[in-house]
């Protein structure tokens, strides 16, 4: 974390975003069952816009841990997620 006199640094990665024109067909037709309700996709999943394998991994296994079969419901797996993100720093 940055002081008034050090600045933050924040790591950068190419992505492809999700009102792209130059996006390929597979990318898109991923992105657009992954939009929120105000159509954006989020940044965790645009990492892997530039390899939609990936990209495809990590959502299955995003939808297999919350919502898949568990001992936690599904209140409990958000619950941890947000705890763990916030141990993280991240803002979501």
């Amino acid at each position: 974390m940055g002081t008034e006199n050090t600045p933050v640094k924040t790591p950068w990665i190419d992505v492809i975003h999700e009102n792209a024109d130059d996006m390929g067909p597979e990318l898109g037709k991923m992105y657009e069952k992954m939009r929120d309700p105000d159509g954006h996709v989020d940044n965790i999943l645009k990492i892997h816009s530039l390899h939609p394998a990936s990209l495809r991994v990590h959502y299955d296994f995003y939808k297999m841990v919350m919502y898949g079969p568990s001992k936690l419901s599904r209140v409990r797996r958000e619950m941890l997620a947000v705890v763990v993100s916030s141990a993280n720093e991240c803002h979501y």
